[in-house]
């Protein structure tokens, strides 16, 4: 896979500390390879153009060679643009290819050993599906293994995630009551153009969505609309 490298901003990891840069992040991204449509490198400069701060390439239908030859083009859309980029659930290629950002699931990787493995070289957020799960993400945010930030979810039942329960709502507001803004959280699953408001209504302020950008006609054009609804939840 060739890869075109042109003149490129600064690293956000590099030049700020992750917690600020996570803070500042509101619209996350996770998408596959898109092998289907063979549009991978347009399809991520017109996500980041379009306004979103963190795209993770999630993929468990490819292997490790392809997923770092993919994770390549990643980065230097990213760094062009300034924003984040992560991997999912392999500290290997997270260490491998230089994520700023890594994500793990409730089974994955224990948080202490993924920052072992990561030397603190990436911010890492983890998946909770219960309250309890988000008082656990919170001390583990104040403990020595520092979590960086959750997502709460899945909000509404979503093909990405198959038999996963729905959390609902409930989950969000209590995540919002809970956290506060001291830790930074994102709502996710299922949300779209035309739920993003309740979730915003129940308290979130940063959400991560899926096919509400990946199925989207013009890619660019859905991030500007979910940023917009984002930037009027401040207001």
């Amino acid at each position: 896979m060739n890869v075109t490298h042109s003149p490129a901003a600064a690293d956000p990891l590099a030049t700020a500390p992750g917690a600020a840069a996570l803070h500042a992040a509101r619209l996350y991204l996770c998408t596959d390879a898109r092998k289907d449509r063979g549009d991978f490198a347009r399809f991520v400069d017109a996500a980041f153009a379009g306004g979103v701060d963190i795209i993770q390439l999630r993929d468990k239908s490819i292997e490790a060679a392809e997923e770092l030859e993919l994770l390549a083009v990643l980065k230097e859309a990213a760094v062009r643009h300034g924003r984040l980029w992560a991997v999912n659930d392999r500290a290997d290629v997270a260490v491998l290819s230089g994520a700023p950002v890594f994500h793990i699931g409730q089974k994955d990787l224990p948080l202490p050993a993924a920052r072992t493995l990561l030397n603190g070289n990436a911010a890492i957020g983890l998946s909770s599906h219960t309250p309890d799960q988000v008082d656990a993400a919170l001390a583990a945010a104040a403990g020595p293994a520092a979590l960086d930030y959750f997502c709460v979810g899945p909000v509404w039942a979503t093909p990405t995630k198959p038999g996963r329960a729905a959390v609902g709502l409930d989950l969000v507001r209590y995540a919002a009551a809970a956290a506060g803004d001291d830790v930074p959280w994102f709502a996710i699953g299922g949300v779209d153009h035309g739920n993003i408001g309740e979730v915003l209504a129940a308290g979130a302020r940063r959400v991560v969505v899926v096919r509400a950008i990946t199925d989207a006609p013009d890619p660019a054009a859905a991030a500007a609309s979910l940023r917009s609804a984002l930037e009027s939840a401040d207001a």
